[in-house]
């Protein structure tokens, strides 16, 4: 007998996923779980039989519920579907589909939505971070309709700017976990290469294309289409991973913190053809950077990384703060990825110590109401 549950379908930033009232799902732990992974049709590499999109940036979820908190409308937390492994996450937040987070409150009802412009403060319980977002709200109504673009998604739509407060340390202890700007990694096959531990808004951690046997201007396909670079890419990250204590052994990282920390492969800004064909210059651009997400590459950027990547390149010596362009704003990073460019901000002071105390960290997204809509599942596969 199939059951079902109510949700909204909207697609945040480049990611799209399905939210969800925190009081139509059954409480947190292997229920939840068992839920989300029928209504996404996972695992499976198709998702033929879910709602799911077969891909990591379309097999996600928000669960939104009105925070008990003095500094917070609605609390959020997010998980990541795995698409092949029966595996629901909740290490980290995801940036672009928080910026769906701010109209699903209107649009459920949580949020009483203002005549032109509505502040939505927000709880995110994966991070324990608050994020800022506004959203234009003509005549008290979500409008998602603007001429702001981001590269990844086609058309224009209305900006949401996300910002994030106090963001260092949100799944390890510090802005810098390791306590150092650069650290040093001994990858089997590869030897030792150069690391940046950074965690703002998520936990990242940079390597230099060069060392790891990259360009640095690879599109999604060469990367997915490469057995051998992929293994070697999630051998460093489960290296890292274990580094910062998420696993005992790297080998298992794939399964036990899939998502974090995210591995980011930073070069010198140079030109580059983007998956679509488009020319990015090098003088457009601060850096080139590229993701992975669930041990396959981003096609674009998370948004979260793009802020954890802005305020790297605040820190001295850390491998962003080399690689990108000496002459680029201080308070803005452009950074070129698989699909064109994505800008975030950090806002920082130098303590008097020389170390940098990174206030908060931002960026600009858009979002669009796909549907509002009942999904259905089966009790049992």
């Amino acid at each position: 007998m199939l059951r079902k549950i109510p949700c909204m379908i909207i697609r945040g930033g480049t990611s799209k996923g399905l939210y969800f009232l925190e009081k139509d799902l059954p409480p947190a732990g292997e229920e939840r779980d068992r839920l989300l992974l029928r209504v996404m049709g996972s695992p499976d590499a198709r998702q033929i039989d879910g709602l799911g999109g077969a891909t990591s940036v379309t097999s996600k979820v928000a669960i939104l519920a009105p925070s008990a908190r003095e500094d917070a409308d609605v609390d959020y937390t997010f998980a990541q579907v795995s698409v092949d492994k029966a595996l629901v996450s909740y290490a980290g937040n995801c940036g672009n589909i928080s910026s769906g987070v701010g109209p699903f409150a209107i649009e459920s009802g949580l949020v009483q939505a203002s005549d032109t412009q509505t502040v939505v403060r927000i709880f995110n319980t994966n991070t324990q971070k608050i994020m800022v977002e506004a959203i234009s709200t003509p005549q008290g109504i979500v409008n998602y309709e603007g001429d702001f673009s981001i590269a990844g998604v086609p058309g224009t739509a209305a900006p949401v700017k996300i910002l994030v407060t106090n963001p260092g340390g949100t799944v390890c202890s510090a802005l810098l976990p390791t306590g150092n700007a650069v650290d040093t990694l001994d990858v089997p096959g590869l030897g030792t290469i150069r690391a940046s531990f950074v965690d703002a808004t998520n936990p990242l951690v940079f390597v230099l294309a060069e060392e790891i046997g990259m360009k640095g201007t690879e599109i999604p396909a060469n990367i997915v289409n490469d057995a051998d670079l992929l293994a070697r890419l999630e051998c460093i990250r489960g290296i890292a991973a274990q580094r910062l204590g998420f696993v005992e052994n790297y080998q298992e990282s794939a399964w036990k913190t899939p998502g974090v920390p995210k591995l980011t492969i930073v070069s010198p800004p140079q030109d580059y053809s983007t998956s679509n064909g488009q020319t990015i210059t090098a003088e457009q651009i601060d850096l080139c950077s590229r993701m992975m997400s669930m041990q396959k590459t981003h096609p674009t950027y998370a948004m979260t990384g793009a802020m954890c990547t802005a305020a790297a390149a605040a820190i001295p010596g850390t491998l962003v703060d080399i690689v990108s362009r000496r002459d680029r704003k201080p308070d803005r990073l452009r950074t070129g990825h698989p699909n064109g460019i994505i800008e975030s901000g950090a806002d920082y002071e130098l303590r008097d110590d020389s170390t940098v105390n990174v206030t908060a960290t931002y960026g600009y997204r858009t979002a669009r109401l796909l549907a509002k809509a009942v999904a259905y599942y089966p009790q049992e596969r």
